[in-house]
């Protein structure tokens, strides 16, 4: 196989993500009954935030309590404490998606594995333990961690001191959002492979190297 080192993205890369059922869980614990429409507001705010994040203009601390400000006045919660709250949600619900283990267990004979995320570190951990997934990877590198989130080139630098400096065409970042996985990818040299989920397209001038629609894809390109 072409690639000595594997880096995968986390959330809807390796791992499901359903931020609305996790809020649903989570307010249902104050007796809140989440709407869609409370989601749809919640996300006006997120996502921005998430940007700013991505683009290193903001700290992982500052995304996490602003995203829950407005509802933590209206419970008059602590905003830190609703996001700790929310991430042991998703921790809760979390799963592999489809053909993620299969995928990690094929490629562990053939790769050294790793993960380079830019979600939060009370969540990671804990799902790679509540998965049973924390043996496939050698390396688990996060940006709140480190300092600086994808695609920022210096997150990856970090990843390929830690990996030993293997040589970058035997490196391939695996991941499902174009504009931190891919981009960042691109910016640091290696090889790239896009998971497309329905409804997302590429923006212009960000171009992986594969496109895939499921994990199992990525084996037979591999030629697993």
């Amino acid at each position: 196989m072409k690639y000595t080192h594997i880096l995968f993205d986390a959330d809807e890369t390796l791992f499901s993500f359903n931020a609305y059922a996790g809020l649903q869980r989570m307010f249902a614990t104050y007796n809140i009954d989440f709407t869609q429409a409370d989601y749809d507001h919640y996300q006006l705010t997120n996502k921005s935030l998430w940007l700013a994040y991505q683009d290193n203009k903001i700290t992982p601390s500052y995304l996490q309590i602003t995203r829950f400000s407005e509802w933590a006045n209206k419970l008059n919660v602590p905003a830190q404490q609703l996001n700790d709250d929310f991430l042991t949600a998703m921790t809760e619900i979390c799963v592999p998606l489809p053909g993620a283990i299969e995928l990690l267990t094929k490629l562990k004979a053939h790769a050294k594995l790793g993960i380079i995320t830019n979600g939060f570190t009370q969540l990671q951990a804990r799902r790679l333990e509540r998965t049973g997934l924390q043996e496939m990877f050698d390396w688990l590198v996060i940006s709140e961690q480190v300092g600086i989130a994808k695609p920022a080139v210096e997150i990856f630098e970090h990843t390929f001191k830690l990996m030993g400096y293997p040589e970058k065409e035997h490196v391939l970042m695996v991941g499902d959002t174009a504009n931190s996985d891919i981009l960042g990818g691109m910016n640091a040299g290696i090889d790239t492979c896009w998971l497309q989920h329905p409804g997302f397209e590429l923006p212009q001038g960000i171009t992986p190297t594969y496109k895939i629609n499921e994990l199992v894809q990525l084996q037979h390109l591999l030629g697993l």
